[in-house]
Order: C-alpha cells, then sequence, then structure tokens
C-alpha cells in the first residue's frame, strides 16, 4: 500500500532512520502531544490512540494529576540512589503494597527488568526455601510468550526474529502449551521446579484469551506442588482487562476486591507500564515475606529504581485507576465493543474473530500471518483518525485508554467498521 506522510513527518521518520537503531517497525505517523483518549500529530492531525503505549497509558495521555505528582517532586529532589534513604519510597511501598495487598515491593523501571527480577526471586526461592540443589532450579513458561527482550527472556521466547544471532541462551525454562493444566501439571511434578511464569493474556501473541478458569486452576497447581505462581501483568494490569489484576478472571467488582486473593493470587506479581501511567518508567515486583526475604543486601538492585518522581506517579497513578473507576469503564466499554464488533463480523468474511477481555482486545483478520493486510488496514486507520498496530501479519490489538466515553467509542468503533469495509 502506497504510504503517505506529510513532509515535516517525514523529516522526522528520516532522522530516526539516519540515527537510530533499527529495532522497531513504527507506524507512519510522528505524534508530538497527547490528551486523554487523543493524540496528535506535527502536521496537527488528531487521531484516537488505540494502543495507548502497550498499556502503559491507561489512565489516558498526560493526566494532570499524574503529571503534577511528577512535576512537583521533580523540583525538590529527583534521586538519591539506594545509597541513601528519600522521603517517597517507604511511603510509595507501603502504599503499593496496600493497594495490591502483599507484605513487600522490589522497585524497579522497567517491565523487563521486572521479569528478571521476578526470575532472581524465583530461583533463590527454590534454592533456599524448597531445598532445589543451586543451579538446578527450572522456571515453567508459555509457548509464545512475551515477556520481554533481554536475553534471559529471549531464551524462552518462541520468536525467532527476537531470538535468531542472540545466542548462547540462558537455560532454566521449560516451555508448555498455554491454557494447558495437563501440561502445567506434568511439568510441575519436577522436583526441581521453581515456578509458573504466565501471562494472565497473551499479548503479543494476539491477545490470546485462555478459558476463565486457567489462572485458577494454574494457581492451585502451583500450590499443590510447592512451585511459585508468578504472574506477569505488565500489559495486563492496572485495571485494563476489566479488574485491577487480570489474574482476577471475569471479575465483577470494580477492581479492588476480596477476590484478588481467594481466587488466583499470584505468589509473585511483576507491574510495570500503566504503574505509572506512561509518564515515567516504573515497575514493580511483588512478594509476601515468605518469597521476598531471600533478597539480601547487594544481590539485586537498581540506582533507579524507587527513585523519589517514580514513587510520587506510581501512587498518583494508582490513585486515577481507583478514584476514576477505571477498572469498571474498562470491563462495561469492552463488553459493548466486543459486541459491536461482533455483529460487524456477521456480515462479512474480512474478520472471523474479535477476543479480549475489558479493553484489551484483538480482531483477526481473515487473512494469513504471513500476510500485510493487518499493517494495510492500521495505515487506512490511521488514514481516517484512529492508530492501532498488528501483533502479526493477521490480527490488530485495540487497546484505548481506560478513560475512554461510551461516545468516543462509538465514533471509534464506527472509524473500525468503516475502514474494515474498504477491505471486503
Amino acid at each position: 500500500m502506497n504510504v503517505q506522510v506529510g513532509n515535516k513527518s517525514q523529516q522526522y521518520i528520516d532522522l530516526e532512520d539516519k540515527h537510530g537503531a533499527h529495532n522497531y517497525h513504527p507506524l507512519p505517523v510522528v505524534l508530538e502531544r497527547g490528551d486523554g483518549v487523543f493524540v496528535w500529530d506535527v502536521e496537527g492531525k488528531k487521531y484516537y490512540d488505540f494502543l495507548s503505549a502497550y498499556s502503559a497509558v491507561n489512565q489516558g495521555h498526560c493526566h494532570p494529576t499524574i503529571v503534577n505528582a511528577m512535576t512537583e517532586q521533580a523540583k525538590t529532589l529527583t534521586l538519591t540512589s539506594r545509597a541513601f534513604h528519600n522521603d517517597k519510597l517507604g511511603v510509595y511501598e507501603k502504599y503499593v503494597t496496600d493497594y495490591f495487598k502483599f507484605d513487600k515491593v522490589l522497585p524497579m523501571n522497567t517491565g523487563a527488568e521486572a521479569v528478571e527480577t521476578a526470575i532472581k526471586i524465583a530461583r533463590k526461592w527454590a534454592y533456599e526455601k524448597k531445598g532445589v540443589q543451586e543451579h538446578d532450579a527450572q522456571i515453567i513458561v508459555c509457548e509464545n510468550n512475551f515477556h520481554g527482550r533481554t536475553t534471559t527472556v529471549i531464551s524462552f521466547s518462541n520468536d525467532e526474529n527476537a531470538r535468531k544471532n542472540f545466542g548462547p541462551y540462558t537455560p532454566g525454562f521449560i516451555k508448555i502449551a498455554y491454557d494447558d493444566t495437563d501440561a502445567l501439571e506434568k511439568a510441575l511434578q519436577q522436583d526441581n521446579i521453581a515456578g509458573f511464569l504466565v501471562e494472565p493474556i497473551q499479548g503479543e501473541a494476539g491477545v490470546y484469551t485462555p478459558s476463565d478458569d486457567f489462572m485458577m486452576r494454574a494457581k492451585e497447581l502451583c500450590a499443590q506442588y510447592n512451585a511459585l505462581f508468578i504472574a506477569d501483568e505488565i500489559q495486563t494490569g492496572i485495571a485494563r482487562t476489566g479488574a485491577l489484576l487480570a489474574v482476577c478472571g471475569k471479575c465483577s467488582c470494580e477492581g479492588h476486591c476480596e477476590r484478588q486473593e481467594t481466587y488466583s493470587r499470584p505468589d509473585i506479581l511483576i507491574l510495570g507500564k500503566a504503574l505509572s501511567g506512561g509518564a515515567y518508567p516504573v515497575s514493580a515486583v511483588l512478594a509476601d515475606d515468605e518469597v521476598m526475604n531471600v533478597i539480601q543486601p547487594g544481590q539485586h538492585g537498581s540506582t533507579f529504581g524507587g527513585n523519589p518522581i517514580a514513587g510520587a506517579v506510581a501512587m498518583a497513578a494508582l490513585d486515577v485507576v481507583k478514584d476514576e473507576k477505571l477498572a469498571q469503564n474498562a470491563r462495561e466499554l469492552g463488553n459493548y465493543f466486543r459486541s459491536r464488533i461482533n455483529e460487524y463480523i456477521e456480515t462479512t468474511d474480512t474478520v472471523t474473530l474479535v477476543r479480549g477481555r475489558g479493553l484489551l482486545n484483538a480482531i483477526v483478520v481473515n487473512d494469513s500471518e504471513e500476510s500485510d493486510t493487518a499493517w494495510n488496514i492500521c495505515l487506512r486507520l490511521r488514514d481516517h483518525g484512529l492508530l492501532a498496530k498488528p501483533t502479526h501479519g493477521n490480527i490488530i490489538r485495540f487497546a484505548p485508554p481506560l478513560v475512554m466515553t461510551k461516545e468516543q467509542l462509538d465514533d471509534c468503533i464506527e472509524i473500525i467498521i468503516k475502514t474494515l469495509k474498504e477491505f471486503e
């Protein structure tokens, strides 16, 4: 498809192409401003954001509560490292552990860092608490997972593009099929299993949503075989799926409920992205004392992890989620979105399926994964004022900010359907 961008946009794209590593393939649009559910490009064209920076901007672009918290803290103290205490870290740690109901938090910056942190904690727990012989611990992961692109994480990835020529790979992982409790139980029967690392919904795999009871059964099996249930909620957490955490399943609460503890509460919870509302890199690993206390001084850390700005921003971002009932809004609008798209699917052969939970959804286009159809559809969506991105050649992910209204969503649905009809 012929891709057209304005002259100013092309100048910025050319700068990136010449001076930046070619490690991404962005949609050809150059953004300079955001507010709520909208973004504007350098030519001044307005778009609905239907990706939310891969669910980092759940609270909407430049939410004033979050921005104010960041700017006010930046005026007083930005960074001390962990060589000294600061007056924000303990306050934030109490806030976030109370919020998610865990004993302790280990603060980090990026999602991939948080996953690496959880892996280290799980292995150390296995050696010191479970009695696994050192260097023998195995962590169960799922096929088609996405937990980042660090050396350790790509070692258990199925994405050959992310893996090829980056070896040798880190051992210590067992891959099983996603949403397969029989395979999970078989793997857990080995006596050297530290834990099971899993996404409650596989986002990069195409918003692949498991059976309603998969998270609950996984938690039960991990408890039965004395292995840690490790939930990667970097993309699915913080109200995105209609509950505070996706491991809550199809919960009918507004995101803060007892079911979080009794249904499938993870032993290790990994958070990132919307933990800061997209304003600042903030991630966190939460666990109870029996697990977290295996980490002692000097064994893990980060110069920026737990810095004062991060603490202030994260508390403000989580306040917004609770105060504005974003989990409830995501649940209601998500049900409505899938209903409307399903009505369209009944009339066409262009799209075969819509799936997801809350406002994390995807459509499956009636074409092969090797095709460029989904990419071309996203280019036309851009032309019509809506930004989305494929996850595969035939899958498009739809994840708008959770502050979206029903009227705005109706407008977006009309854009999506109008665009899809151009490909019939």
